[in-house]
């Protein structure tokens, strides 16, 4: 089976361009799922329930949050009602939502997904290295396909992460610091890893903010607003194919669409709908 994984999708063009591409990718690409980090997808801080809908009809299948999860006040039912969306696994657990949830594809396999949040450089939570082993022990042995969204700062935290999990997972991801790394591998054990899947959204820009902005408020220490910057929008990621029988990743590949690129899938999608 071949799973999608999106990075850090920021604000409208960053989930426009999901919706154009995914619909599409999935067809032509046999992508059977697909995960998407949509914490910044409102404005770059936090998601409402609108976009969590808009992503989730485009075909993506669980959508991961972070350290800007509750931004948005209004997403907090849909967390504690729904089995689509993710806060990380090591938040106390009166902190609103589910740490990992099992899906199916369209084929029926079962797939775990589970968010991390790392705690080096990033504000303080529960240990995720105990937080997964819980996890990991409460999902059925059957449930061979588990991947995790892991939500850290540090290079050093999330390939310790990766080597901790190895054989114990099918992929870990890493999210947060929006610039993809050319990493992407395959451990001993089995398990794909890559420690950040990079940005979805604006890359004419400081990691999806205004240049203009970030660079007045950097030299001058004035509070100034970092709106959404604007140009040169692509949809980053990693395509990683997976032994549904054994778990064991056997491929995988970074991806990065360009506004053209997405045209084109939403395109043949729509070819195909009228046919």
């Amino acid at each position: 089976m071949r799973i999608l994984f999106i990075g850090d999708i920021v604000g409208r063009q960053g989930v426009t361009i999901v919706t154009q591409t995914v619909p599409g990718m999935k067809r032509f690409e046999s992508i059977d799922f697909v995960v998407a980090n949509g914490e910044n997808s409102d404005g770059g801080s936090g998601i409402t329930p609108g976009i969590f809908r808009k992503l989730v009809a485009a075909g993506v299948d669980c959508v991961t949050l972070g350290d800007h999860i509750y931004k948005k006040k209004e997403i907090i039912p849909v967390l504690e009602s729904h089995d689509r969306i993710l806060k990380p696994a090591n938040y106390p657990a009166a902190a609103p939502g589910r740490g990992y949830t099992i899906l199916e594809t369209a084929t029926r396999v079962r797939v775990a997904v589970i968010s991390l949040m790392g705690r080096v450089f990033m504000r303080p939570v529960d240990c995720p290295f105990d937080a997964v082993q819980r996890v990991l022990e409460q999902i059925p042995p059957e449930v061979v396909v588990r991947v995790v969204d892991f939500h850290a700062e540090a290079t050093s935290d999330k390939q310790l992460m990766g080597r901790f999990l190895d054989g114990k997972v099918s992929a870990l991801m890493g999210t947060h610091t929006h610039v993809a790394t050319a990493d992407t591998q395959i451990y001993p054990g089995g398990t794909a890893f890559q420690c950040d899947l990079g940005m979805t959204g604006p890359h004419n820009s400081i990691l999806g903010r205004s240049i203009e902005n970030v660079t007045e408020a950097t030299i001058t220490f004035q509070p100034i607003a970092f709106p959404v910057a604007k140009g040169d929008v692509r949809m980053c990621g990693t395509i990683v194919d997976i032994d549904s029988r054994t778990g064991r990743a056997n491929r995988i590949e970074r991806i990065c669409i360009d506004e053209k690129a997405a045209e084109k899938y939403q395109a043949l999608s729509e070819e195909e709908d009228d046919r």
